[in-house]
């Protein structure tokens, strides 16, 4: 079999099978397919796209290069994955309450993406917690807590990890196709029971409209459901931070205060409330959404799910006490600083890019790959869309290392607000379902 013969195939449109989607990422892992070869592989399926079938081959093909867990617990293991946004801190907050709802949750999560947070980066700011433990330490701290969020190991779908570097250099990340492999060859090689798709839309997502985002998330749930884990989604909007935060510590500070109830933004319990839901219906725990919701909720008020976090922080190398004493920990900004809306009104629009921006602009994330973050950085106590401005509330605290940094990014939080005369309703949160289907 040559590599160039199934390039040539996809090239003029062809459809191409598992062995030859096998031989494929096998040899980009092996070395025995070029970086050239994967470039042009990637460019052919850009412009051609791929079946169904294809699509599910290509996954699998990818997982397979490295290792792929199998379980032996007591209850069924799940997962969730978002495709990034600003204040979206779902994940540190779903996670234990998941596991406190008796299914296990081996997280594996990403890094920062252009505008968006990412969950490691989020968690790098607990002192001593390991976001790239090895695989025993990941079994023993799921096995024994319930849940563990890390990151991507060398060992799970190597072949997604070189060819992801490829596409970013090639202008071929924008197809569905391959988005839809890279995600799910890493979250399927966790060995799940069943996931969950949180697929964003609006200024602050990736997907900036609802058609493109339901093209994604129907190619989620139809690929993976067709590799074998049961798998829904839900589109969300992302015209403006889920929580009240936007930054790295400062979220983390956010979902500690969630799940202890000492502060809880609605839209976050939403989504959170949501996703646990379907989740726990697909694993089977719960017969409908209705009772997931419920056994959601009880997690959160009974106290059991800030116990989980807590276990697991500890579990992968934090301080055994962060829950309870998570400010002696988590670093702050030598600045911070109130921003007050330069008019009167009410909050009609949030440029939700131009926040998430702005804190890579205060360093809390990176303008090239080897950029050092600073976790202490970033804005709290965000306004939304629809809040009365009197001009006695501030429309956010900016954290910043320098008075200058604090300045800028205050102007840009007063740009990133459009004020008006007129009451505007924010849209809808949950957009759309899009339900598992196993025939």
């Amino acid at each position: 079999m040559l590599a160039q013969e199934i390039i040539r195939k996809k090239r003029d449109g062809e459809v191409l099978d598992a062995t030859e989607l096998q031989f494929l990422m096998r040899g980009l892992v092996d070395g025995k397919v070029s970086n050239a070869q994967a470039a042009a592989f990637a460019m052919a399926v850009y412009f051609n796209g791929m079946q169904l079938d294809e699509r599910v081959a290509l996954t699998v093909a990818m997982r397979d290069t490295g290792d792929v867990l199998t379980w032996d617990l007591d209850g069924p293991v799940v997962d969730k994955h978002s495709t990034g946004g600003v204040g979206d801190n779902v994940s540190l907050v779903l996670a234990p309450a998941l596991a406190a709802c008796g299914v296990y949750v081996p997280m594996i999560s990403g890094r920062g993406l252009g505008h968006t947070g990412g969950t490691l980066d989020k968690l790098d700011s607990i002192p001593g917690y390991q976001t790239q433990p090895d695989v025993e330490l990941l079994r023993k701290v799921t096995k024994d807590v319930g849940c563990a969020i890390i990151g991507q190991t060398a060992a799970i779908a190597p072949a997604d990890k070189i060819l992801y570097g490829i596409r970013d250099v090639t202008a071929t990340v924008e197809s569905v196709d391959l988005i839809t492999a890279s995600i799910l060859s890493k979250k399927l090689a966790a060995g799940l029971d069943a996931l969950v798709s949180d697929v964003k839309c609006g200024n602050g997502a990736f997907m900036t409209t609802q058609e493109d985002a339901r093209e994604l998330a129907e190619s989620l749930v139809k690929v993976a459901s067709g590799a074998g884990c049961k798998t829904s989604a839900i589109i969300t909007d992302m015209n403006e931070p889920l929580a009240s935060v936007a930054g790295n510590a400062v979220e983390v500070r956010n979902a500690v205060d969630f799940l202890t109830g000492t502060h809880i933004d609605n839209r976050l319990w939403d989504v959170t409330a949501d996703l646990g839901a379907e989740l726990l219906m697909l694993a089977g725990v719960v017969p409908n959404v209705g009772q997931g919701r419920d056994k959601i909720s009880a997690a959160f008020t009974s106290g059991a799910a800030a116990e989980r976090f807590g276990a697991m922080v500890s579990g992968l190398g934090g301080p055994t006490d962060f829950v309870e004493n998570m400010l002696k920990y988590l670093p702050a900004a030598p600045v911070t600083r109130e921003v007050y809306a330069k008019t009167k009104g009410f909050v009609q629009h949030i440029d939700t890019r131009g926040i998430g921006m702005a804190v890579i602009e205060l360093g809390g994330g990176r303008r090239i790959a080897s950029d050092t973050i600073d976790h202490s950085v970033g804005f709290s106590d965000l306004v939304g869309v629809g809040e009365l401005l009197d001009g006695d509330e501030p429309i956010g605290v900016v954290h910043a290392r320098s008075d200058a940094d604090a300045e800028a990014a205050a102007q840009t939080l007063q740009d990133a607000m459009k004020i008006g005369d007129d009451v505007l309703r924010p849209k809808p949160l949950i957009r759309e379902y899009i339900a598992y289907d196993n025939d």
